[in-house]
C-alpha cells in the first residue's frame, strides 16, 4: 500500500492545515531574500562630445558608481593604510598630482607623473605608455603594486569583507552586483564605474563653444593659433605661423587628445624610458608616449611623462624651440626648420587660450569629492 492502514489518533482535519498554511504564507517570520535590482545610471553626454563606450559587463548603476566613489577614497586599500587612489589624483590638480613622481606607501618614488583623471570614459589606452588596454585594466594595477599602495589584492578584499561599521561593504557591493563577496574583479569594476562619471565640460571654452559666452580678444587669438600649422611659411611647407596645437590636441570630440602615442622632442636618446616601445616591442616606437588631454591642463602641473617642465610657459617654449631631433621624431615636430617661430605676444595668446580649457565646476564637484 502506498499508505498505511493506521493513522494517527488525533489527526486534525484537513481544513486545519489549510489555514495554517494561510497563516504561513501571510506572516514575517524573518527577512525575505532581497531582490537584486540595481538602479541605471544616467550617464548624461555633454553637447558636441561623442557617445561613451561603456563596457557591456560592466554597466553604470547608481549603486556601482557610489561604491566605487567610495573605494576610490579608500585609504585601507593601501598596506599600511595611508593612501587612496585620491591621494595621487587630487581634486584641485584636475585629479592629478603636484610633484613629478608619486611616492608609495614604503617610500618608493615612481618614474612616472600621475596623468589627470578626467573623461576617461573616451580612452582606448591607458597610461603614458599605452599598457592597459582598459580603464578596468588600469585600475588593477596601483593597489597591488610594491611601490604604490603595495597591498596583496587577496588582503585588500579580505579587509573589505570584514570591515566593521560604516561603509558596510558587503551590503553595498550586494546592492552594486547582487553579492556580498568582495572580489578583485567587483572592487576594480566599482571604481571603473566611478571614474567613467568624471567628466569635464563646463570650461569657458565649452561655455564659448555652446554660444554662451564671447572669448577675449586674446583667448580667441590663442584658439587661432591653436589650430594653425606651425612655421614660417617662406621656409615650411604649409606654415601659418600656428602652434601645431590641433594635430595632437585636436578638439574632435572636445577631448583634445588624439588617444595616440608621439615623440614630441623631449630627448634624443631613450635608455631611461622607452615610452610605447616598452609595451610594443617596436624600435620604432622608442620615445613616444600618449597624447594627454589639455582639459584642465593649467591645473595639472608638472608637465610630460616625468613631470619635467614645471609651467606652461616652459611647455610652449619648448615646442616653440621645434624640441630635440632624434630618430623617432615626430614629423609634426618643427625641430628642422628652427621651431614654430611663435612671438611673445603670440605665446602669450596661446596661453590665454589654454587657460580657457580650466573647469573648476568639475575639480570642485561634490560628486568627486572624498566621502569619508
Amino acid at each position: 500500500m502506498i499508505f498505511p492502514e493506521h493513522r494517527i489518533p488525533s489527526s486534525p482535519p484537513w481544513w486545519t492545515f489549510c489555514a495554517v498554511l494561510l497563516l504561513l504564507g501571510g506572516c514575517d517570520c524573518g527577512t525575505a531574500p532581497q531582490d537584486w535590482d540595481p538602479t541605471p545610471y544616467d550617464l548624461e553626454i555633454p553637447p558636441f562630445f561623442p557617445p561613451m563606450d561603456i563596457p557591456a559587463d560592466n554597466p553604470l548603476t547608481v549603486e556601482g558608481v557610489a561604491l566605487g566613489r567610495l573605494l576610490f577614497w579608500e585609504t585601507n586599500l593601501s598596506s599600511d593604510g595611508s593612501m587612496s587612489c585620491g591621494s595621487c589624483h587630487m581634486p584641485e590638480h584636475s585629479f592629478a598630482e603636484a610633484t613629478p613622481y608619486s611616492t608609495g606607501v614604503t617610500g618608493a618614488i615612481g618614474t612616472r607623473n600621475a596623468m589627470a583623471l578626467l573623461n576617461l570614459g573616451w580612452s582606448n589606452a591607458f597610461l603614458w605608455d599605452g599598457r592597459m588596454p582598459s580603464l578596468e585594466d588600469q585600475i588593477r594595477d596601483p593597489i597591488s603594486h610594491p611601490d604604490e599602495m603595495n597591498l596583496p589584492w587577496s588582503e585588500a578584499t579580505s579587509r573589505l569583507q570584514a570591515q566593521v561599521g560604516q561603509p558596510n561593504y558587503p551590503q553595498l557591493f550586494w546592492e552594486a552586483f547582487g553579492s556580498e563577496e568582495i572580489t578583485e574583479d567587483l572592487t576594480v569594476q566599482a571604481i571603473a564605474q566611478f571614474v567613467r562619471t568624471m567628466i569635464s565640460s563646463d570650461s569657458k571654452f565649452d561655455h564659448w563653444r555652446r554660444g554662451e559666452l564671447d572669448l577675449t580678444d586674446s583667448e580667441y587669438s590663442g584658439y587661432q593659433i591653436f589650430l594653425r600649422e606651425g612655421g614660417d611659411p617662406e621656409n615650411v611647407p604649409g606654415g601659418q605661423f600656428g602652434g601645431d596645437c590641433f594635430h595632437c590636441h585636436g578638439e574632435a570630440g572636445l577631448q583634445f587628445t588624439d588617444h595616440l602615442f608621439h615623440n614630441n622632442g623631449l630627448d634624443s636618446v631613450f635608455l631611461v624610458d622607452p615610452g610605447h616601445a616598452w609595451v610594443s616591442g617596436n624600435p620604432l616606437d622608442s620615445g613616444k608616449f600618449r597624447t594627454p588631454t589639455l582639459r584642465n591642463v593649467a591645473l595639472s602641473a608638472p608637465y610630460m611623462h616625468d613631470g619635467r617642465f614645471g609651467t606652461l610657459e616652459e611647455v610652449i617654449d619648448h615646442y616653440n624651440a621645434g624640441g630635440v631631433p632624434s630618430s623617432t621624431l615626430d614629423p609634426f615636430m618643427k625641430y628642422s626648420y628652427g621651431g614654430l617661430s611663435l612671438a611673445p605676444s603670440q605665446k602669450a595668446d596661446l596661453l590665454a587660450f589654454l587657460h580657457t580649457l580650466t573647469d573648476t565646476a568639475f575639480t570642485k564637484n561634490p560628486a568627486f569629492q572624498n566621502p569619508h
